[in-house]
């Protein structure tokens, strides 16, 4: 296992199937996460094909704030949900 990858695996909400969609991605620590941002993960993981439901949305945002992804608050949801939706449209107009 590659030490990123064990990184990873011990944020909260993240388990082995999230962790290789993020590293297809080009995200390998919680420092690439962070910087990234879970809304423009997610919109990069669909923008791949990947099909991916709003709960990896949540789970990333959890990861970074150490909370279980049901936690988040319904207001943090939902502005989680318009980002990302604003992110894949703008990059579908690109």
């Amino acid at each position: 296992m590659h030490p990123s990858q064990s990184e990873l695996l011990k944020l909260k909400n993240l388990g082995l199937a999230s962790v290789n969609i993020l590293h297809s991605i080009g995200i390998r620590t919680q420092d690439d996460l962070h910087r990234v941002g879970p809304a423009e993960a997610f919109a990069s993981i669909r923008g791949r094909g990947i099909n991916a439901s709003r709960v990896l949305l949540y789970a990333l945002q959890g990861a970074l704030l150490d909370v279980h992804w049901n936690e988040l608050d319904p207001d943090l949801k939902a502005n989680l949900v318009t980002e990302a939706e604003q992110i894949l449209a703008r990059k579908d107009r690109a």
